[in-house]
């Protein structure tokens, strides 16, 4: 079982950052896949990045791409969404997600946390 507490979130101005953290919970963190989604209102949840057990391999979505960076720390049990040049089309509530490396999905949800970007 893994817990996730995100924190970060926060109102930012257009070409902004903000770095999103992902705590979580368990001695078995660094056996898992992480990732982020997000969903801004009245829009379906989609993906942002996602990141392996490792930490060699990063994923990011087209619209994040060169923006945004997903990293991880299995010392401390972290994962982390850099997002840089934010635009007001990334407000959302964005989560955290965690997987087992032998599931085809994310089972783990965090709360979410808002971000919101002002033009």
């Amino acid at each position: 079982q893994v817990q996730l507490v995100e924190s970060g979130g926060g109102l930012v101005q257009a070409g902004g950052s903000l770095r999103l953290s992902c705590a979580a919970s368990g001695r078995t963190f660094s056996t898992y896949s992480m990732g982020w989604f997000r969903q801004a209102p009245g829009k379906e949840r989609e993906f942002v990045a996602g990141i392996s057990w490792s930490g060699v391999t990063r994923v990011h979505a087209d619209l994040v791409k060169g923006r945004f960076t997903i990293s991880r720390d299995n010392a401390r049990n972290t994962v982390y969404l850099q997002m840089n040049s934010l635009e007001p089309e990334d407000t959302a509530v964005y989560y955290c997600v965690a997987k087992k490396a032998s599931s085809g999905s994310y089972d783990y949800w965090g709360q979410g946390t808002q971000v919101t970007v002002s033009s």
